[in-house]
C-alpha cells in the first residue's frame, strides 16, 4: 500500500479508545506500511510509541481548533506525501480537518467513532461529522452505524470495523493463590470483576446495588472494581452506603489487568451507554464467562445463553439475578468460559487491521 497513515489521538489517559489506535499503529507497522502517530507530549500514547520506538510526532493540542497544531500537522502530511489523516477521537477530527484545508486532495480524512451516544446539537459538532471534507466515519459496532444513520449520516459515509484485541495475550497467565492472599479475599470465595472508566455511562450505582443483592444472597463472594475516573470517591461513597465494605474492593487503574481476569470466576459490565465494550472482548480471551447489559453494542460480543448472559441496562435486579445464576453453577459458568475462548477468535486484532488496510486502500485510490 502506497501512502502514509497519520494516526491523530488527542487523548493524554490511556482508556479504550488508545488501545484501538495504538493497535493499529502497531498492526500496520508490522505489514511494512508507513504509518505515525500524532498525540500530545507527555501523553500516555507518546510514551508507549517511544518505548517501542514506533513512529510518532507529539504536537501542542491545547484546545480543539488548535491552529498551531495543525498547520504542523499540515506540513507533515506534505512532507509524507499522499496520507489518510485517521481521528481517533472527536478532538482529533477537527484537528485533521484544519490540516486538510492547507492540503486539500494531498490527504483524506476518516474518523472513528467508539460511542453510542447521539451527536451533541452544537453547530460545530454537527458540521464536521457533516462535511464532506470528512470521507468516512468508522462506527466500532452496527449500534453505532444505527445512531449515526438516525442522526441523518449518510450510510455511504459509515463503515463498520469492530475494534479487536490480541486474543493470546492472557495465554501465559495462570490462576495464582498469592493473587487472592493479596487482596485479602478467602480462598472459598468466588470473585466477580468488572473493568470500567468510572464515569457515568459505565452506571457503577447499577453494578454497586446488583452486588448488595448478590452478597445478600451469596455471602462468600468478591466483588472487583478495576479502573479510576472522575467518580471514584462518589462511588467509593455509594458502595459504603450500601455496606459493601468487606466484599467489594476499588483497585484504580491497572496495567495488569489480565491477572485481575485470570484470578476472577466472573465478568460483568453494567454500562448503560456502550460503543462496543472491549473490556468484555478481554474477559472472554481470559477464558471468562460474561454478563453485559443490551446496551449499544455489548449484545454483538456475547451471545446470549452460550458464553454469558445480556440483561436489560440499568436494571439491578435483573444483574443480580443472572450473577447468582452463574455463581451458582459451577458447570455451567466454565462452560460459558470455555465458549468464549472461542467466540473471542472473531475479534482478533489481526482481523480488525486487515480490514482497515482494505478501507485505507479503498480511499487511496481516490486520491
Amino acid at each position: 500500500m502506497t501512502g502514509c497513515i497519520i494516526h491523530i489521538d488527542t487523548a493524554k489517559s490511556w482508556r479504550g479508545g488508545q488501545q484501538q489506535a495504538a493497535y493499529l499503529h502497531e498492526g500496520l507497522l508490522h505489514k511494512g506500511i508507513n504509518s505515525l502517530m500524532v498525540c500530545p507530549e507527555h501523553s500516555a500514547m507518546a510514551l508507549w510509541c517511544r518505548e517501542r520506538r514506533y513512529p510518532v510526532q507529539t504536537l501542542p493540542l491545547c484546545c480543539e481548533a488548535d491552529i498551531v497544531s495543525a498547520l504542523r500537522l499540515a506540513r507533515t502530511v506534505k512532507k509524507n506525501g499522499r496520507c489518510i489523516l485517521h481521528a481517533h477521537n472527536a478532538h482529533a477530527i477537527t484537528l485533521a480537518l484544519m490540516a486538510k484545508l492547507r492540503v486539500k486532495k494531498q490527504a483524506a480524512v476518516i474518523a472513528s467513532r467508539r460511542v453510542d451516544f447521539s451527536l451533541k446539537s452544537h453547530v460545530w459538532t454537527q458540521w464536521k461529522y457533516r462535511t464532506s471534507l470528512l470521507d468516512k466515519i468508522v462506527c466500532v459496532s452496527h449500534e453505532i452505524q444505527r445512531v449515526m444513520l438516525h442522526q441523518g449520516i449518510s450510510e455511504n459515509t459509515l463503515r463498520v470495523i469492530p475494534s479487536g484485541i490480541d486474543i493470546h495475550k492472557f495465554d501465559t497467565l495462570k490462576q495464582n493463590p498469592v493473587f487472592r492472599e493479596e487482596w485479602h479475599i478467602p480462598p472459598d470465595h468466588k470473585v466477580v470483576c468488572t473493568v470500567a472508566a468510572m464515569t457515568g455511562h459505565k452506571d457503577y450505582p447499577t453494578f454497586l446495588e446488583a452486588a448488595r443483592r448478590v452478597i445478600q444472597a451469596y455471602p462468600k463472594v468478591h466483588f472487583m472494581a478495576v479502573g479510576d475516573g472522575k467518580l471514584m470517591e462518589s462511588l467509593k461513597s455509594l458502595a459504603g452506603q450500601k455496606g459493601l465494605h468487606h466484599n467489594l474492593i476499588f483497585t484504580g487503574f491497572r496495567q495488569d489487568v489480565g491477572r485481575f481476569l485470570k484470578n476472577s470466576d466472573l465478568f460483568v459490565l453494567a454500562s448503560k451507554k456502550e460503543g462496543l465494550g472491549t473490556s468484555i472482548l478481554d474477559a472472554e480471551a481470559a477464558g471468562l464467562a460474561v454478563i453485559g447489559t443490551d446496551a449499544g453494542g455489548i449484545p454483538e460480543i456475547i451471545r446470549h445463553g452460550e458464553n454469558g448472559l445480556i440483561v436489560p441496562r440499568q436494571n439491578p435486579e435483573a444483574l443480580s439475578h443472572a450473577i447468582l445464576s452463574l455463581l451458582r453453577d459451577d458447570e455451567k459458568r466454565k462452560e460459558f468460559g470455555k465458549k468464549s475462548l472461542d467466540f473471542v477468535r472473531n475479534f482478533d486484532i489481526a482481523l480488525t487491521v486487515e480490514k482497515y488496510i482494505s478501507l485505507y486502500e479503498e480511499i487511496l485510490k481516490t486520491y
